[in-house]
C-alpha cells in the first residue's frame, strides 16, 4: 500500500473513531436577516433590567477535528435581559462578547483562533446577539430567535433554551450547534486533520435584577 493511501486510511479511521461533540446537540437554524440594516436597539421603556456578565455566567464551546476535540470559551462578555410585564415572550436579550477573551485548552490553539484563519479578532473584536422573538414551548422550554453577528457576518439564528425566572433572577441554559462556515469561518485544518464544520455552544447565564426599570 502506498504512503498516500495509508495516510488516507488512517485519517478515515480517525474520523470514524473521534466523537463529534456537536453531533447530538440541537442544530441552530440559520437564515439571512432582512437586507435593511437594523438600527442599534435602544432600551425597552419600563422593562425590568436583568444584566449578566462573566462574573456569574459562562459561554463555552467544543470544537472537533479528525484526531480529537478542544474545549474553550470566552472570559469577557456581558448582556442584559429586558423583561416586560414579567413575561419572557415579550422580553429581549442583548449580549456582546469580547473576542480577544477567547480561550481554549491549548495556548497555541488559542492564538490561532484569534488570528485570521478563525475569529480574526483584530478585525472583528466583538460578537453580538440581539433577540427578536422568544417563543414559549412546554414547561421552561423556549425557542430564542435573534440576530447573531460573528466574524463580521450577521445571520438570524434560532435555538432551544431553558429559561426560568424568579422575582430577582433570570436563568438561561442552552446547548446547540452552529455551523462556523455560515459566518465565513472556513479554515479547513490540515489535510490529515480536518476540522468539523459544526461547533457545540453552551450558554449558562444568570442575570440578576437591577434596582430600577429601564427608562426610569
Amino acid at each position: 500500500m502506498s504512503i498516500s493511501r495509508t495516510s488516507l486510511l488512517l485519517a478515515a479511521l480517525a474520523l470514524t473513531a473521534c466523537p463529534d461533540p456537536a453531533k447530538d446537540k440541537p442544530k441552530a437554524t440559520v437564515a439571512t436577516p432582512a437586507p435593511a440594516p437594523a438600527p442599534a436597539p435602544g432600551p425597552i421603556a419600563n422593562a425590568v433590567a436583568f444584566p449578566f456578565t462573566q462574573a456569574d455566567s459562562k459561554i463555552t464551546w467544543v470544537g472537533a477535528k479528525v484526531t480529537g476535540k478542544h474545549d474553550g470559551g470566552f472570559t469577557m462578555f456581558g448582556g442584559i435581559i429586558e423583561v416586560v410585564e414579567s413575561d419572557i415572550t415579550k422580553s429581549r436579550v442583548r449580549a456582546a462578547i469580547d473576542m480577544n477573551s477567547t480561550f481554549s485548552d491549548e495556548s497555541d490553539l488559542t492564538d490561532h483562533l484569534k488570528g485570521p484563519d478563525f475569529f480574526d479578532v483584530g478585525k472583528f473584536p466583538e460578537t453580538s446577539f440581539v433577540s427578536t422573538a422568544i417563543a414559549k414551548g412546554a414547561d421552561d422550554k423556549f425557542t430564542v430567535t435573534g440576530n447573531l453577528t460573528l466574524h463580521g457576518v450577521t445571520k438570524t439564528i434560532s435555538f432551544p433554551a431553558s429559561i426560568t425566572m424568579t422575582e430577582g433572577e433570570v436563568n438561561v441554559a442552552a446547548e446547540f450547534a452552529i455551523n462556523r462556515k455560515d459566518f465565513g469561518i472556513v479554515y479547513p485544518g490540515r489535510p490529515d486533520n480536518l476540522i468539523k464544520d459544526e461547533v457545540a455552544l453552551k450558554l449558562d447565564l444568570h442575570a440578576r435584577k437591577r434596582a430600577k426599570a429601564l427608562g426610569q
